[in-house]
């Protein structure tokens, strides 16, 4: 299977500051990868130096064989990088459905495709950005990362701060873009087990540095690396006492 994604010793950050140091994995076409780490290892920074938005200082980012690492963003995009922010960054002053036919570009992903993905926007397809839950603000983002017909999504904390029911939700429609439909894609997320089960492949940065790359199942499998990098731990279920005999 061929790579889609290449990324080969990257160093970038912000201003003077160098946030990542000598990254390098790859994406094949078709699969997935979990990006990991606690917070403040360079997770989102890796995420912006995709989309170009970060200081570059050496290395290269090639996305099917293309050399985009000098490329502005909506070049990147042109070439097939669909991306949802951790701060969602939606037009809160246009309707759901401006919001989706503002960027869409041509391909399998339409407003209606995206309507049938999340009912929920498709209820709400007039009213405004800011009109929007959090959880649907989420789902719009997500809708608009794939309107673009990108290549490979980008997705950066798709989960963060929602609510239980949501969080349902929106697994379900990652697991199938991702897992059923074979959507390449990069998924940043705090709790590992939730994204583990439908990736590929998983990184996990430390301090702006690959500490570990392999394969996800044999991440999930494993307790002691997953506490020593992410502070995962097993949850113990202590069996109830019976209450006292009288």
């Amino acid at each position: 299977m061929a790579d889609l994604l290449e990324i080969e010793g990257l160093w970038a950050g912000y201003g003077e500051a160098v946030v990542l140091s000598d990254i390098g994995f790859c994406v094949p076409d078709g699969q997935s990868l979990a990006l990991l780490g606690r917070n403040g290892t360079g997770k989102t920074t890796l995420i912006n130096s995709i989309v170009g938005l970060t200081t570059y200082k050496s290395g290269s980012i090639r996305l099917d064989g293309r050399d985009i690492t000098r490329e502005r963003p909506e070049r990147r995009v042109a070439a097939g990088v669909g991306w949802s922010p951790q701060e969602r960054n939606i037009f809160r002053s246009l309707t759901v459905e401006e919001n989706l036919t503002a960027i869409a570009r041509p391909g399998a992903w339409t407003v209606e495709r995206v309507f049938g993905m999340f009912p929920r926007l498709a209820q709400r397809r007039d009213n405004l950005g800011s009109q929007l839950s959090g959880g649907e603000q989420q789902m719009l983002a997500i809708g608009r990362a794939l309107i673009v017909n990108p290549r490979i999504v980008l997705l950066d904390e798709p989960l963060e701060g929602l609510a239980p029911i949501i969080v349902d939700e929106l697994l379900v429609v990652l697991r199938k873009v991702i897992r059923e439909e074979g959507m390449s894609a990069i998924v940043v997320e705090q709790k590992a087990r939730k994204i583990l089960g439908f990736t590929d492949r998983a990184v996990i940065l430390d301090r702006g540095r690959i500490v570990f790359a392999g394969d996800s199942a044999a991440l999930a499998s494993d307790p002691e690396r997953l506490e020593m990098h992410l502070g995962v731990t097993e949850r113990k279920v202590t069996p109830a006492k019976p209450p006292p005999f009288n």
